[in-house]
């Protein structure tokens, strides 16, 4: 028996001993085409390969594991300081599911509102001072103050601040005198108008087909208001030719009652 193992020690080391001499194979020749000797090498080969892989894949299974048992303990203290967080605040989860549904019903909104152009803004801007109360209300909640919506309300505070647009008006109907105390220059006044009366000219020029006399405008005319901006050439010839006449007219009337103050 002792001689058995003598001789079988001998022949394994005689064939490692050869597998050593034996040259490896190209990497392109055919499987078919090897020696034993050759077939074996590559065997032995592959195998190794294989035996490599398995290590490698081990050690990343042993460092997932690793970061698994990190992740856990981090989603842990996520959730320590979280709890703390409801506590202090005297908020539950149905509390703060809340706050994030009416949150998101203003996001929403916003989103929308921001795909309209500017003339549709304009005249939604009813709409836009609701989102901004409805926010400002939000950020009385004590809820506000966890990172997830603080961040959000304040981008969302910004965002509507730009849903903001002038209502430019096109056309005005004329009030009665008694009532609304209209004329070309309290018109051109109105803040939603011009918001300078000087600029009464403008309205005047647009609406020469049915405004003669500047001075004269009648209940529920409705007038062309042009667009807002310095006079025109032609508005300040117009208005100088006003004033001349104007002057005129009163040098006119002087003439005919000397005298009379």
């Amino acid at each position: 028996m002792k001689n058995f193992l003598i001789i079988f020690a001998l022949l394994m080391i005689a064939s490692a001993a050869i597998e050593a001499q034996v040259v490896p194979p190209p990497a392109n020749k055919p499987d078919a085409e090897l020696t034993k000797d050759e077939a074996t090498l590559r065997i032995n080969q592959y195998l190794q390969v294989v035996q490599d892989l398995e290590k490698r894949l081990n050690d990343a299974n042993i460092k997932v594991d690793g970061l698994k048992a990190k992740l856990e303990d981090v989603n842990k203290q996520l959730k320590d300081c979280e709890d703390e967080t409801k506590r202090l605040l005297g908020a539950t989860d149905a509390d703060i599911a809340a706050f994030k549904q009416r949150l998101g019903v203003i996001e929403n909104k916003v989103r929308e509102m921001q795909r309209l152009s500017d003339s549709q803004l304009a005249d939604r801007q009813d709409e836009v001072r609701k989102l901004e109360a409805d926010l400002n209300e939000l950020r009385k909640n004590k809820i506000s103050l966890i990172p997830e919506f603080y961040n959000k309300i304040i981008a969302l505070a910004k965002d509507i601040k730009g849903l903001y647009r002038e209502k430019k008006i096109t056309t005005y109907t004329v009030g009665t005198w008694a009532e609304n105390r209209d004329c070309l220059w309290n018109i051109a006044g109105k803040i939603e108008i011009y918001g300078d009366p000087f600029m009464w000219p403008k309205i005047w020029q647009a609406n020469t087909d049915q405004i003669r006399n500047p001075d004269i405008i009648h209940p529920g005319q409705v007038l062309q208001i042009p667009v807002k901006g310095p006079k025109s050439s032609d508005e300040m010839k117009a208005e100088r030719k006003y004033w001349r006449m104007k002057k005129e007219a009163q040098a006119e009337n002087e003439a005919v009652q000397p005298g009379v103050n």
